[in-house]
């Protein structure tokens, strides 16, 4: 007698207890476009004020932003390219493109060496030719299984930064001694040194 009233005892513990209970979806709201008898108009979704711009859109035309003007990818770099332009691109690069695609580009990052799939080397023909912007919009957006990294590389003038550097690893790999500034080929010259590996005649 006693088990049957503690059974009992403990279901009906049980029922009050799950009865209480209130999930966050049983919170009392109103869902989009639902009526309500709150506002004059009958309607709970409110009108979007007039100038409104939804988030992330505000530079939605902007070259800068999307890498493209006109329907079309740049084909310059829209930031002034200077030395610690390049180093900033090089850090960038190091911290989020090298364990896919290497420090030198060539695909051979340590994801790979891990057994994932195998990045296209930047220093392919195709490449080597595609355009500042579509490579932008590749960082932006992702490609095929690399995911987008807008929201890991915050800073959209890291982003161009990064590209302006993947430039500079192209180069480096397909330079010729008269691509060197003369006064640098004068003095490689003079000191009777040899090209820097990946230079040639």
């Amino acid at each position: 007698m006693k088990r049957t009233s503690s059974i009992v005892f403990a279901c009906a513990a049980l029922a009050i207890a799950s009865a209480c209970r209130r999930d966050m979806q049983d919170q009392p709201k109103y869902k989009p476009l639902r009526q309500s008898q709150f506002f004059a108009d009958g309607r709970a979704s409110r009108p979007i004020p007039a100038g409104t711009v939804a988030r992330d859109e505000l530079n939605a035309d902007d070259p800068f932003h999307t890498g493209m003007s006109n329907g079309q990818f740049l084909d310059t770099i829209p930031v002034p390219l200077t030395v610690e332009f390049l180093h900033r691109g090089e850090d960038r690069f190091n911290i989020f493109c090298s364990p896919c695609h290497s420090r030198t580009g060539d695909g051979d990052g340590m994801i790979h060496r891990r057994g994932f799939w195998i990045p296209l080397s930047f220093h392919n023909a195709r490449l080597r030719t595609v355009a500042p912007g579509y490579i932008f919009q590749v960082i932006n957006n992702g490609y095929g299984a690399m995911p987008a990294y807008n929201d890991q590389i915050v800073e959209i003038r890291d982003r161009w930064a990064i590209v302006a550097y993947i430039r500079a690893l192209q180069l480096s790999r397909n330079a010729t001694l008269n691509d060197v500034p003369t006064a640098a080929r004068e003095k490689l010259q003079t000191q009777g040194s040899a090209p820097a590996p990946g230079l040639h005649q």
